[in-house]
């Protein structure tokens, strides 16, 4: 068992259950050992949906909708190609938040021209999409076990970056309404003191219309 990550992982939990939010995993490279890391703690039914393993491109094309094109342009070691599959697996699953992990963990690079140990990590929601890349220096089995903790901690440092765009999102919406708020006041204030003036200065203040003979018209004085 992998502690470090089982601690990062229970740090990440807490965020999802404070929130009711569902999540899901598609990995390629770490051959489900996120996945595993995640449902090793206890209750993980509770807020884990499901996971997968596409570890060819064809599975990330039909699993989870990665564009062909894309695979054979750039590869699968990328951060559209780990965005596409967060996605993918977000919409599959009907989750909440999703993690995906797309990288080269060795010993070899197959004919690719990227380096061993460099990996993509995508984080999917409802509302946002991100994808951070790491180089990692060791073997097959010590990149597969930093890769899980590289995606961990992302997802952790993606929550909380979001929590604090939306917080001060809510703050600027409500200093927003404060200062509407504030000058509709003042024009009606404004508004109410020229109509004030205006009646105090009107030549026809408190006079009344009365016909030649001094009686008021029809019976009724006219008056503001």
């Amino acid at each position: 068992m992998d502690e470090e990550a089982q601690a990062i992982a229970a740090r990440l939990v807490r965020r999802l259950k404070e929130f009711d939010f569902k999540l899901t995993v598609a990995e390629s490279c770490t051959g489900g050992l996120l996945t595993s890391i995640l449902t090793d703690i206890a209750g993980a039914s509770q807020w884990f949906e499901q996971s997968w393993v596409t570890y060819s491109n064809e599975s990330k094309t039909n699993e989870l909708n990665v564009e062909p094109e894309l695979l054979a342009s750039k590869g699968a070691v990328n951060a559209t190609v780990a965005i596409q599959m967060a996605e993918g697996a977000r919409v599959k699953a009907n989750a909440d938040f999703s993690i995906s992990i797309t990288g080269i963990a060795g010993p070899k690079n197959d004919d690719s021209n990227k380096p061993i140990g460099l990996v993509f990590v995508g984080i999917a929601t409802k509302h946002w999409a991100n994808a951070e890349s790491m180089q990692m220096g060791g073997n097959r089995h010590e990149n597969k076990r930093s890769f899980v903790q590289f995606a961990l901690r992302t997802a952790i440092d993606c929550w909380d970056k979001a929590k604090v765009r939306k917080k001060e999102a809510v703050e600027k919406e409500a200093q927003e309404q404060e200062e509407l708020a504030r000058e509709t006041a003042l024009k009606e204030a404004e508004k109410e003191k020229r109509m004030q003036e205006a009646s105090k200065n009107a030549p026809w203040q408190d006079e009344s219309w009365k016909d030649p003979d001094g009686d008021p018209l029809d019976g009724v004085e006219w008056k503001k």
